[in-house]
């Protein structure tokens, strides 16, 4: 029987690494808000019925070259933490993981390992579309910031709630420093992160971004006026930090080893931060400028349709992975004016998927294995944890789904007309959403209005989520295939027998 991972990461991890085929298929290991990220050498060493049916493991996604197990926030930094230590000791648990189908050719480590590598690069060509590997570049590069995002938007609210009440004046100070300093500074971990992506120094990538930021570009004009700190923000960053690791490349392709140690990072300095001053800041300045313009206006002049439309799509890109796309998007606007208006809206589709589950909890009475996994994931929908409900249940379903983009829509809409009545609503960080995602709100009407229009919003999902799925989200027939076979997702033609638990 094994432990609860939220207190003992350590035997999670253990129980894990035979079921992923052991320390030797593992080749890369990093960690998200909710989930585990796998690179493996051979997918097909993974035991997944035992992975899903692990106590802890909220469901499992495959995206390209990237195997990940859901553990939900906060656990998933601490079973990562052990996963890594087990490796570094050594693995163990190898022997105990599952026999590997051989084709005929022998099953030696070699071989195996050639199988593998193979298996994963054919894997690799089918998922590395243009598009989908600029998405996952993007989020290797702002995902890692999220934690420092959350914990200052956090004590931003803090700040803010103690200076309307006028309460610890003498504290409220510090306090403001605390949530801003790293805002002030986000540009250089945006240079540093793209740099480590795309193969160049990170420490130069952070140097050339740092520019952006600094004071004294308040006495550089471009284009007839002067610099602002700050112009341009993480998309100028962004771009100096990619036009760094270009001149970097190029700089190490053709000076010998001599020249290499003190020319490349010089070259790299000025060329990028000279192209940066006088073109790039000024460039995504204009475009962070319009971002937040566009934004501001969609919500105030096309609201309640344009919450209709983001919140009933977004659990359509997130299944795509198009939602990374809108990552920078809420940074700028976050660093432009303190908060983002979009992460409210989007956070309705998580209301929808929970009114959904709720519907599917009561019609479907007879599958106590359905109804036993809405149970144990419905309060992670709750603090916005969606993944346990959308794989574990509307998914396999089908049309539970998209009931639950309706849902989504209708919440989306509800807060998009406030926006257009003078009550917009704002997140000061990425990443949690549903009820975790009250001590983030920030807006023009107060925290109290601000809240209430958010609440508002989930209350309207959960509502038209629930209804649409219980009236028009399983029909009769599926109602009694599914309550006669117990099941509610296909079996693999190569996983016989019994349904495997559904992930928790």
């Amino acid at each position: 029987m094994h432990k609860d991972p939220h207190k003992d990461p350590a035997a999670t991890a253990a129980a894990l690494l035979p079921l992923v085929g052991g320390a030797a298929n593992v080749i890369s290991v990093a960690h998200c808000m909710t989930r585990l990220r796998l690179g493996l050498t051979d997918r097909t060493r993974v035991a997944d019925a035992a992975l899903r049916a692990l106590p802890g493991v909220l469901g499992v996604v495959e995206d390209g070259d990237s195997y990940q197990v859901v553990l939900g926030p906060g656990v998933v930094g601490r079973v990562t933490e052990a996963f890594e230590a087990l490796l570094a000791a050594g693995g163990g648990g190898a022997a105990d993981a599952p026999a590997v189908p051989v084709d005929g050719g022998g099953g030696t480590a070699d071989a195996l390992a050639l199988r593998g590598a193979a298996l994963r690069a054919r894997q690799k060509e089918r998922n590395a579309t243009p598009l989908k590997t600029a998405l996952r570049r993007v989020a290797n590069i702002f995902v890692p910031l999220i934690p420092a995002l959350i914990g200052c938007g956090i004590v931003a609210g803090i700040a803010g709630l103690l200076t309307n009440l006028g309460w610890l004046p003498g504290v409220t100070p510090a306090l403001a420093a605390l949530s801003s300093a790293f805002m002030a500074l986000i540009a250089v971990f945006v240079g540093h992160n793209t740099a480590k992506e795309f193969g160049g120094t990170p420490v130069l990538g952070g140097a050339v971004a740092a520019v952006v930021v600094y004071p004294g570009v308040a006495k550089v004009t471009a284009f007839g006026a002067a610099l602002a700190p700050g112009q341009g923000g993480v998309l100028g960053a962004l771009a100096a930090a990619l036009l760094g690791c270009q001149v970097e490349k190029w700089c190490r392709a053709r000076l010998p080893g001599t020249l290499d140690v003190l020319l490349t990072p010089t070259l790299t300095v000025l060329v990028s931060g000279l192209v940066t001053l006088y073109v790039l800041m000024y460039a995504a300045g204009e475009v962070a400028t319009a971002i937040g313009t566009a934004a501001d206006w969609l919500l105030t002049t096309t609201g309640a349709l344009a919450g209709l439309i983001l919140g009933g799509l977004f659990l359509p890109l997130v299944m795509l992975g198009l939602h990374q796309a809108l990552i920078p998007i809420h940074t700028t606007l976050i660093e432009q004016q303190g908060h983002t208006v979009l992460l409210p809206i989007l956070a309705m589709a998580g209301a929808g998927q929970v009114g959904a589950a709720a519907a599917v909890y009561v019609r479907l009475r007879h599958d106590t294995t359905l109804r036993t996994t809405i149970r144990s994931a419905l309060p992670a929908g709750l603090l916005g944890v969606g993944e346990p409900l959308i794989y574990g249940v509307s998914l396999p379903l089908g049309r539970p789904f998209l009931t639950a983009c309706v849902g989504g829509a209708a919440g989306g809409a509800f807060v998009g007309l406030f926006a257009m009545l003078g009550t917009g609503v704002g997140a000061t960080a990425i990443g949690p959403s549903g009820w975790a995602l009250f001590p983030l709100l920030a807006g023009g009407g107060g925290w109290a209005a601000t809240a209430g229009v958010y609440g508002g919003g989930l209350l309207t999902g959960y509502v038209v989520g629930f209804a649409a799925t219980y009236f028009f989200g399983l029909g009769d027939g599926a109602d009694r295939a599914v309550c006669d076979s117990g099941e509610h997702e296909p079996r693999p033609a190569d996983r016989p027998g019994p349904r495997p638990a559904s992930p928790r």
